[in-house]
């Protein structure tokens, strides 16, 4: 039996789209009152509906928005590189006035970026398992993004999405609603081609300059998770000086959800 099914969608204020200086306007939901403010970033061909559920116990104002190229925030002409979601990060923390971060795979890489410029500009990140550094990508992430284009040109995305959730889970009313969330946001959102040149270099070009970061990090990887090897957990945790935690199995959202919000909730809360 599989606990903690994660919901998918959850009610709450509608998004509004927000300016940035460097022209690209981002989609932005913010929820919760109060400081401090933390500013989450999702991953890969990822949305608002995915984060949210990290957030749901962390205390004061929790700001979401969908990386560019996602939901309905812009999609400027390419290349692009993780400096451009650098930046767009670092224009929505700076309008918000966030203290801290949670990043999500390609979202935890736009993170260290940040880092990596302003060592000072966090006071506390979690990165969910983070993607390379050094601008190489699991095969596994590569088929998995082709996968999706594939289904998306074809127009029958079941199967694809399928593969996302845990077989036990496939058939569950969890599972069903999962699919039709995630169908839904496809079909609306499309993937960006543009999303394809953000590997032709390194996320964070020096890695080493993430020693200076002076604030405090959670990492949190799974053992057996393809798209995300733990080995990159571990390096990145290394890099940080971060507190880390792998967990023993994969698809952790669908079966650690809960310890994985205290996890983050209890780091992030604290003072």
């Amino acid at each position: 039996m599989v606990a903690d099914r994660p919901r998918v969608r959850l009610p709450g204020p509608h998004p509004e789209l927000v300016d940035t200086p460097h022209g690209v306007r981002l989609e932005q939901l913010t929820t919760g009152t109060g400081d401090p403010v933390t500013v989450f970033a999702h991953g890969l061909a990822g949305d608002i509906t995915g984060t949210r559920p990290l957030g749901s116990a962390v205390t004061g104002r929790r700001v979401f928005f969908h990386q560019r190229g996602h939901g309905r925030s812009d999609a400027p002409p390419g290349p692009w590189s993780f400096a451009d979601l650098a930046a767009d990060l670092a224009s929505v923390a700076d309008r918000s006035g966030a203290t801290r971060a949670v990043g999500v795979s390609m979202g935890a890489a736009a993170v260290c970026r940040l880092l990596a410029q302003q060592p000072d500009r966090f006071a506390r990140v979690v990165l969910f398992l983070p993607a390379p550094l050094d601008g190489t990508r699991p095969a596994a992430a590569r088929d998995r993004l082709a996968r999706l284009r594939a289904a998306l040109d074809s127009g029958d995305l079941r199967a694809a999405i399928e593969l996302e959730v845990p077989p036990d889970v496939r058939h569950t009313g969890a599972g069903q609603a999962y699919r039709r969330q995630r169908e839904e946001q496809l079909r609306r959102d499309g993937l960006a081609p543009q999303l394809d040149t953000l590997w032709q270099a390194p996320a964070v070009p020096d890695e080493g300059a993430l020693r200076a970061f002076a604030g405090r990090a959670l990492v949190l990887g799974c053992a057996g998770d393809a798209l995300h090897p733990a080995a990159v957990a571990e390096r990145v945790a290394a890099r940080l000086g971060a507190d880390l935690h792998v967990y023993d199995r994969p698809d952790v959202l669908w079966t650690d959800r809960r310890d994985l919000r205290e996890r983050i909730s209890t780091f992030l809360n604290a003072h």
